[in-house]
């Protein structure tokens, strides 16, 4: 059934017609109304809709693409937030300023609404596109990069209906007579878009959730929240995690968040990883309030420590680890359990003196050695350690443990909630009783899943064996999930956190696919990534032309966009030769006769392809420029024979082990893949020796890459790390 959309010529509906072609609605279009009227729709059967949100929401209901108009009614009246918002692009004086406050709004975010196109999406890229030359003078500088890279995104991927839509009713002044704005929308800066916490479109760089959950008695303004990790290592993916959640809901309830390193065991942690870790949240985009150590409140601690002796509440205990372990599974109380308080006093100074005989003692909680929760079954409080802190020398023999030091701090230092995940489900308890047995104030554990990633260790035991035996270059190596590890590998932060947000604060336990992720960040990269062209070094045959460009006397050079639809990328120069090299596997493909397409030159035919035993030494063809584009089969990327081409090395990456799960008790040692990293040496067009460290692109037809090394000297290759676009990744094995 074809609708037929009524409109005045000074003003058509260009998001109602943008979205019926996306959504494959059949629309036909009647410019006849007089100026200033709504659009209307014209049913078959004689009804009508009219408004512009109105049609809008009609077609969002009809489409067939997923959650067009939300995938719940909390969606769709953000959704109804957005269109009401729209007009603001067409209204002169306050453009700039709603360019601004989406752009600070787009700077977590992939789409408006969810995690999908909707007509929200199509609502604001069409008041974009209508204001013609004033948005595409800002579209070329870098002045909103969040919003430029949103608006490319959709332009790329929706880009023949947009492009249909665009020059049919867009010219260089926009639409004409700006829209009237819909009842509801007050004239000027926004209000509700200027920071102010919603459930609807709120436009803050703040505002960072796609998901809403409420803590458990949260009070606006007296929230305080800690993220704890142990310098041991680098943060990883699932520390993330717990780092973007506790910020998420710091910023929602105006609380605090305070950055603590649980610095109890001197064995594994240093200052560089202190140092790293705060580089790692910062990475992240992390606001905090305060850092602190958990080393701060060591005074404190084993003050606490003899209280508890003193109340009868801890007890010193020389039992063998191995046979301590046995009798807490089997739920035997230790020889040392009743001893006296004295006892436990004399004792509790040896271990603190590091005599031989402290050396031999723990300091272990009395709980209950009965109880079916084994966590509970009097745990261990303090233990010897000779090693020196990395803060403060070899002051302490003794050290607490995590369980015992986590719940004391959390309330000394005023947090409110504590973030868990669920590996520690059964200790919530034994934090709770501690509590309790010290007498401080309670703290709320808000519980959420830990983040599992496939073909992935996230343990830092397991991680640093990788560091310690040279399987890797260290803690930033391509291959590890750690933060600075996956960005190094061409993953951009955004993509990350949109991710991990994705996921919500949910309970469930997932084991989470890198392909999500990896198509995440394509859809960031691909709009503003810069294009270039490599063809294999070893694996390369001439094409020869023989009426191309007299080389060395006569190439011409080019000078074109490194993007052909994002201008900021800037240009590059392109050499064009009688000589080019091509791929060997695309020589394969090509047949005696055939018109192929060289690309950003024009087509040539393929006249001779000359060979010494089977094998493809050399083709020979002439150019036909006024060949259609259209007409050809093969499509191929092309380097000029010429001295400035640069070496490069591009580098694929492979997981780590061999399956995607480890079961309980498998060794990851038994499973790890013998053939995680490969290099392939590649020629690169000129422009590529002036990539940045850090600088993504895409290899035309081979994919994206990250500049790990640039251009140093031309004895040594650029050295590109691939990124993974989200598909299915091919082992190298």
């Amino acid at each position: 059934m074809e609708i037929a959309v009524a409109f005045s010529a000074d003003s058509p509906p260009l998001p109602v017609i943008a979205a019926a072609r996306i959504a494959g609605v059949p629309l036909s279009t009647d410019p006849s109304l007089p100026p200033g009227s709504a659009p209307v729709f014209r049913f078959d059967s004689g009804l009508k809709l009219q408004g512009t949100n109105t049609l809008l929401r009609y077609i969002g209901r009809v489409a067939s693409i997923p959650n067009f108009y939300g995938q719940d009614a909390l969606e769709s009246g953000q959704i109804d937030e957005w269109l009401d918002y729209a007009p603001i692009f067409l209204s002169g004086s306050e453009f700039e300023g709603a360019c601004s406050d989406v752009d600070g709004y787009l700077s977590l975010r992939t789409f408006l609404v969810g995690y999908s196109l909707s007509i929200a999406d199509i609502a604001v890229w069409s008041g974009l596109a209508g204001t013609g030359q004033r948005w595409e003078s800002l579209r070329k500088s870098k002045k909103y990069q969040n919003l430029v890279r949103w608006f490319n995104s959709i332009a790329v991927e929706y880009g023949h209906a947009l492009n249909e839509v665009t020059a049919a009713f867009v010219g260089k002044r926009g639409l004409g007579k700006p829209a009237a704005k819909p009842t509801g929308v007050v004239s000027g800066s926004n209000p509700d878009l200027k920071g102010k916490e919603t459930n609807g479109p709120v436009v803050s760089k703040a505002n960072t959730a796609g998901f809403e959950v409420d803590l458990p008695g949260a009070k606006v303004g007296e929230v305080c929240l800690r993220f704890a990790p142990e310098p041991s290592g680098y943060l990883h993916i699932g520390h993330s995690k717990a780092a973007l959640l506790n910020q998420y809901f710091a910023q929602r309830y105006q609380g605090r968040l305070i950055i603590r390193f649980d610095d109890t065991n001197p064995s594994k942690e240093s200052n560089e990883f202190v140092e790293n870790l705060l580089k790692d949240i910062e990475t992240l985009g992390i606001k905090y309030d305060a850092v602190t150590y958990t080393s701060d409140y060591f005074p404190q601690l084993m003050k606490m420590a003899e209280n508890l002796i003193l109340k009868g509440k801890a007890y010193v205990d020389d039992t063998p680890r191995e046979q301590m372990q046995k009798e807490r599974m089997d739920g035997i109380e230790s020889k040392c359990r009743n001893n006296t308080v004295d006892e436990n006093l004399a004792l509790w100074k040896e271990m603190i003196a590091g005599s031989e005989r402290g050396m031999q003692c723990c300091l272990r909680g009395k709980l209950d050695m009965q109880d079916p929760n084994k966590s509970l079954r009097d745990p261990v409080y303090y233990r010897y350690n000779p090693d020196p802190h990395h803060r403060i020398g070899s002051k302490y023999k003794v050290y607490p443990t995590y369980d015992f030091a986590c719940p004391f701090v959390d309330s000394i230092e005023g947090v409110t909630h504590a973030l868990r995940s669920s590996e520690y489900h059964d200790r919530n308890a034994q934090y709770l009783q501690i509590l309790e047995d010290m007498g401080l104030r309670k703290v709320q554990i808000y519980e959420f899943s830990r983040l599992n990633m496939v073909y992935t260790l996230l343990s830092k035991r397991k991680l640093l064996w990788f560091v310690q035996n040279g399987k890797v270059e260290g803690w930033d190596d391509p291959r590890f999930p750690t933060v600075q590890g996956i960005v190094r590998r061409g993953l951009k932060i955004e993509a990350l956190i949109q991710f991990i947000l994705q996921q919500g604060a949910s309970k469930n336990l997932n084991l989470m696919e890198w392909d999500k992720l990896w198509t995440i960040n394509k859809k960031i990269i691909d709009p503003i990534c810069p294009r270039h062209t490599a063809v294999l070094e070893e694996n390369r045959v001439m094409l020869l032309l023989t009426d191309g460009p007299q080389t060395p006397e006569k190439p011409f050079v080019r000078i074109m966009p490194r993007h052909k639809k994002f201008e900021g990328a800037g240009t590059k120069a392109t050499t064009y030769t009688k000589r080019i090299w091509i791929d060997y596997a695309d020589a394969l493909s090509i047949t005696e006769g055939e018109e192929v397409t060289l690309m950003d030159w024009g087509n040539a035919i393929i006249k001779e392809i000359k060979k010494d035993n089977a094998k493809i030494t050399h083709l020979i063809g002439v150019l036909h420029l006024e060949g259609s584009v259209k007409t050809t089969k093969l499509k191929l990327t092309w380097l000029p024979e010429m001295d400035e081409l640069v070496h490069l090395s591009l580098v694929e990456f492979d997981y780590l082990i061999k399956k995607k799960k480890l079961e309980e008790g498998e060794d990851f040692l038994d499973n790890l893949n013998p053939c995680t990293r490969r290099e392939t040496a590649a020629l690169g067009d000129s422009n590529m020796r002036n990539l940045k460290r850090g600088e993504i692109l895409q290899i035309e037809r081979k994919g994206y890459y990250r500049c790990d090394v640039p251009f140093l000297r031309p004895s040594k290759p650029i050295v590109l790390f691939a990124i993974p676009d989200g598909r299915q990744q091919t082992s190298l094995n």
